[in-house]
């Protein structure tokens, strides 16, 4: 009996302790391109007088620059086009709320044109900007190529 009066004492006394509250949490910054850079591979206005093609990649990577604070970061990449008369494009989306980069990598080309259907390689560079602090992720056409850390 006196343990269970002990008990409840020590339940009652417990209820008029105050409770710490949680805290809220650090709302994770946004990121966001500081510096876009200059994509000679962009899409343009007269884009959409043209067929869009395929691209065959055959290597992807991401080269950091040395030189500089914050990180400026390549994406480099091999590859050819289906037809001598396709133009390479590279769409690079701003980056999204979970640090992802998308880029979209796609061959154009004019259909009344009559062209011959041989291989063109390529090789580009581009750099992708100057972000926010945090670590992104580059995604070229739905696959994973690296990531990187911006300060």
């Amino acid at each position: 009996m006196k343990k269970s009066i002990f008990l409840f004492l020590g339940v009652l006394l417990s209820a008029c302790i105050p409770q710490p509250t949680p805290q809220p949490t650090s709302t994770k910054s946004i990121p966001f391109i500081i510096t876009a850079a200059d994509n000679p591979y962009a899409p343009k206005p007269e884009d959409i007088n043209l067929q869009r093609g395929g691209v065959v990649l055959t290597s992807l990577g991401l080269a950091e620059q040395t030189s500089g604070n914050p990180v400026r970061v390549n994406l480099i990449l091999l590859g050819s086009l289906p037809r001598a008369c396709n133009e390479l494009r590279i769409n690079v989306a701003d980056p999204d709320d979970q640090y992802q980069i998308f880029v979209d990598v796609y061959s154009l080309v004019d259909s009344k044109v009559d062209c011959e259907n041989v291989f063109q390689q390529f090789e580009a560079t581009v750099l992708l900007g100057v972000y926010s602090a945090g670590r992104y992720t580059v995604w070229v056409n739905n696959g994973l190529v690296g990531d990187f850390v911006s300060y």
